[in-house]
């Protein structure tokens, strides 16, 4: 569970980003989650933006992706965006849960 001060380091860091990963009329479907899945083990942090013809709300989006996907949280729901965060499991890709860890011990 991230704390508020996580929240806040992950939504500046991601004010700052384009949307990486597009929703639209495609759906929930296996491969969007897979490629959520894939995107968060190579960033940690993934900002997803729901275009126009999309039929689910970014919190519906955000609440299917934490049921399909262990360990991942959503940072930010504005709008037609979310932001979702997940530690990676390969080390060499963890450089930005080292900072979401450091802020846990404040």
């Amino acid at each position: 569970m991230l704390t508020g001060k996580q929240k806040r380091l992950l939504r500046s860091i991601a004010m700052t980003q384009k949307a990486l990963i597009n929703f639209g009329k495609n759906g929930l479907s296996d491969t969007f989650v897979r490629g959520v899945a894939d995107a968060l083990e190579a960033r940690e942090m993934v900002k997803i933006s729901l275009l126009p013809s999309a039929e689910e709300t970014a919190k519906e989006v955000g609440a299917y992706l934490e049921d399909a996907i262990p360990g991942l949280e959503v940072a930010q729901t504005i709008g037609h965006s979310l932001v979702v965060y997940k530690e990676a499991s390969n080390e060499d890709n963890r450089k930005l849960s080292k900072q979401v860890a450091a802020l846990a011990k404040d």
